[in-house]
């Protein structure tokens, strides 16, 4: 159960930008239906789903269903901010029963913003906040498709260790795929640098 204190947790980073002397900032938020148009712009790009389970949307009525019956409804699911702009999604599921211990992170980010290092602090940033908000969670793992090097790339640089491949792990647009799994724990020196 999401603590009331998510709220209070949301961080921010300043990143340089090179054109100009500027900070830009990154921060969570939830995500509401006035986000849709934002929300299309990852959602309804078909780099952007091409590694993701959910297959591209093609309308503002799927993109507003999903928000209102999955995004809003979620646990743990949250607009990445760039400069109050939403640029992507991060999500962690919870586990249940003897795996409540666990939890799945997922992410993605509109394309024009990949290689800039959002993903990256995002990331970071949500495994420093989950762990103080779900102080039941031992382990947050990630699966990542193996034909995917930039978000195996994310992860690395988040400080996530990679455990292996997980061969036909799971079906990617009806074929199976091979996955690598890698996870962060609550015990590991980066998690709690950032604490």
């Amino acid at each position: 159960m999401e603590s009331n204190s998510s709220s209070n947790l949301t961080q921010n980073l300043k990143l340089s930008n090179k054109e100009n002397d500027e900070a830009d900032i990154i921060s969570f938020r939830l995500l509401d239906l006035s986000d849709v148009d934002d929300f299309m712009e990852w959602f309804g790009d078909d780099n952007v789903s091409k590694f993701c389970s959910w297959d591209t949307f093609k309308s503002k009525e799927d993109a507003m269903s999903y928000v209102a019956d999955v995004a809003i409804p979620h646990p743990w699911f949250r607009a990445i901010c760039l400069n109050d702009k939403p640029v992507g999604t991060l999500s962690v599921s919870p586990f249940h029963g003897t795996d409540k211990c666990r939890g799945e992170l997922g992410y993605v980010l509109a394309s024009k913003y990949w290689g800039k290092g959002i993903a990256t602090r995002a990331v970071k940033m949500a495994a420093s906040a989950i762990f103080v908000e779900w102080p039941h969670l031992e382990r947050l793992e990630a699966v990542v498709d193996v034909d995917n090097p930039g978000s195996q790339r994310v992860l690395e640089k988040a400080g996530f260790k990679k455990e292996g491949v997980l061969r036909k792990y799971y079906l990617l647009k009806g074929k199976p795929k091979d996955i690598v799994m890698f996870s962060l724990l609550s015990t590991d020196q980066q998690v709690t640098y950032f604490m």
